[in-house]
């Protein structure tokens, strides 16, 4: 089966394109969400960076393995869900030490996920080679803007591997993991990160048993966990991601009423805004604290009153002042009604369409 889900009506060179911008699509969606709540947890760039290139990698690895139908907003729900979560460990963590903490379970974690939700599964050690492969490749590209990239993105590489190999494993049943052989250059990687891991701890100053002790901890169980949490974790989101993906189609056929909605509502916070400002410029003291207002000021508290609350320090004090607003909540009310049924009259038949076609996932 393939990894990667290129629509199969159109040409190869036109497949590969629609699947590059529905990656950059949800990449962009991923970054939007995680790097805010990145910097809102820790002011370690790193960390920041951490969670965006493990959302990046989630994200647009989910796009590629969902395909055309649901890839996208799933990419940009899990992948930021990811990131979210993971800018949350690295900020707990001491400065600079996040990202070496997170990207070891991230890989298997990641490959776990993508196999679980993908349109396709992981069949045997080289399609899992492949997915580690990939997946480290889109970890490192997302982490190319983090100060501590290199050592990140070579620690990603490191893991390919060992998670490979948990990942080729775990994807055959009882009886194929008892007749099935790993390649022997998969082995033979393995014992040579093992090897290499070793070094580095005996010239740390780790002792000989406790490095041994560690090695098949960090470097085998610790991915099988992860790589097993992903699948179980898959496996609850799948059939409640189901829901997500139909709200998103019935969002892609809203999307342009919303639109015409939110210019018709600005267009009349504009014109309330002037009606106010020119209303205190000709009768001072209609609006109190407006001495010194500006378009923006008045601006503001046109569209705070069409919501019934003053986070400005305007507030209307004459009587014509107080008719003006009271009109303001009419009109934005009336509108929002005279929009909504409008709308849902003209988008009734695309919806009960989504419906239909829906009906016969809804029932398997």
């Amino acid at each position: 089966m393939p990894l990667i889900q290129l629509e199969s009506d159109r040409p190869w060179p036109s497949a590969a394109r629609h699947a590059f911008w529905r990656s950059l699509q949800a990449a962009t969606g991923i970054l939007v969400v995680v790097v805010p709540f990145g910097y809102a947890i820790t002011p370690v760039h790193d960390s920041v960076m951490m969670a965006a290139g493990a959302g990046f990698a989630v994200g647009v690895g989910l796009s590629l393995r969902m395909g055309d139908h649901g890839g996208r907003p799933a990419g940009i729900l899990i992948g930021s869900v990811v990131g979210v979560i993971i800018a949350f460990l690295a900020g707990l963590l001491p400065r600079g030490a996040g990202f070496l903490f997170v990207i070891g379970p991230s890989l298997p974690f990641t490959v776990g996920l993508c196999d679980g939700l993908g349109a396709s599964r992981t069949q045997g050690y080289r399609d899992a080679a492949l997915e580690s492969v990939t997946i480290a490749a889109l970890l490192g590209l997302g982490l190319l803007p983090a100060p501590v990239r290199w050592g990140a993105i070579m620690i990603a590489l490191a893991c390919v591997p060992t998670t490979a190999l948990v990942a080729g494993f775990f994807s055959h049943d009882r009886e194929g993991r008892r007749h099935g052989r790993p390649p022997v250059l998969l082995i033979v990687a393995v014992l040579a990160e093992m090897g290499i891991a070793a070094g580095v701890g005996m010239l740390e100053g780790s002792n000989l048993e406790t490095t041994l002790l560690l090695l098949p901890t960090m470097l085998l169980l610790l991915p099988a966990a992860a790589f097993l949490s992903a699948r179980a974790a898959a496996a609850w989101l799948r059939p409640r991601l189901q829901v997500y993906l139909q709200l998103a189609e019935y969002l892609r056929v809203m999307w342009i009423p919303i639109g015409g909605f939110a210019a018709g509502y600005m267009a009349i916070v504009l014109v309330f805004a002037g009606f106010c400002g020119m209303l205190e410029r000709f009768s001072p003291g209609s609006f109190a604290g407006a001495a010194d207002a500006g378009i923006g000021d008045w601006i503001s508290f046109s569209f705070f009153s069409a919501l019934a609350q003053n986070y400005t320090g305007i507030t209307p004090v004459s009587v014509a002042a107080g008719m003006l607003v009271g009109a303001r909540l009419v009109i934005s009310v009336g509108w929002a009604l005279v929009v909504f049924a409008a709308v849902m009259s003209a988008i009734q038949p695309q919806l009960e369409r989504i419906a239909r076609r829906n009906a016969p996932r809804d029932a398997d």
